[in-house]
């Protein structure tokens, strides 16, 4: 599945189309400071803390602002950041623990970028095998298969360029059932550019799943969903990236810019559910 260098939010059933969000830093707006207002009032109305808007305006360390004056505002808490010739997107996460694939998304999906948007409001590293979430309780086919193109930075096999992979591939005949890999709502079901004849479903309010390429639908939107239940089949709709029929399959992740993606193989189960009849 095609989607390399993006990522897509779905907002309403078959009215989006896959594309990169600009860059944080392209959506900061500007505050003229009023009359009786402070870093912590301006802060609130934004819905920022105050470390943000003094981190992300050098003249406000004092912590004091003047009527008249203009300060930035970025779109969610975070900071600034020049970044050194050369270093990639999984050097900025080893320094701030923040997973390189919501960087990458965060600032626009560029490949080289000088100044980037670090989101959050601590910075630490972090420890990578800590995780408050169990997994998919299902797996997406009816079999384990073999994965014909990994979750992140890979080399394209089309134009062999080094870009993002958002999802896994997951090699099987045409035909092939597609199985709900957790329980959910339907919110998505269509063609949706490289990514062909798409279905994608909602777990709780944080959580989503995608099914791409598929040949054929069993599910509409709004229908409630169980783990292993039949949603479609394997098909080869859409852009696919590889000459082997597969499913392409990705879990994302609700942060504030949007649905992130997440490698889908930390998520899923190592054993298979039978089909649903």
């Amino acid at each position: 599945m095609p989607v390399f260098a993006q990522v897509d939010i779905i907002k309403k059933p078959n009215t989006q189309t896959p594309s990169c969000p600009p860059p944080a830093l392209s959506r900061v707006k500007h505050h003229q400071v009023r009359e009786g207002e402070t870093i912590p009032i301006i802060a609130r109305y934004y819905n920022l803390t105050s470390e943000t808007l003094i981190r992300f305006n050098p003249g406000l360390e004092k912590g004091t602002v003047a009527v008249g004056q203009v300060i930035l505002i970025p779109p969610f808490n975070g900071i600034r950041v020049e970044v050194r010739p050369g270093a990639t997107w999984k050097d900025l996460e080893d320094v701030y623990g923040v997973r390189a694939d919501v960087l990458f998304e965060v600032n626009g999906c560029q490949m080289k970028p000088s100044v980037v948007f670090i989101p959050g409001v601590s910075w630490t590293a972090r420890n990578k095998k800590t995780n408050d979430y169990t997994g998919l309780s299902g797996y997406p086919l009816p079999f384990l298969a073999q994965v014909g193109l990994e979750y992140g930075w890979q080399e394209n096999p089309i134009n062999k360029r080094r870009l993002f992979h958002s999802g896994i591939d997951l090699l099987a005949p045409v035909g092939t059932p597609v199985l709900a890999a957790g329980a959910g709502t339907v919110v998505y079901v269509g063609p949706q550019e490289s990514y062909g004849i798409l279905i994608v479903i909602n777990h709780s309010d944080v959580r989503q799943t995608r099914y791409a390429h598929l040949s054929r639908v069993s599910v509409k939107i709004g229908q409630q969903v169980n783990t292993g239940d039949v949603i479609g089949a394997v098909g080869t709709t859409g852009e696919p990236d590889l000459p082997s029929p597969h499913l392409h399959f990705e879990v994302r992740y609700k942060f504030p810019v949007g649905w992130v993606a997440q490698d889908p193989q930390i998520n899923l189960t190592k054993e298979s559910p039978a089909a649903s009849p």
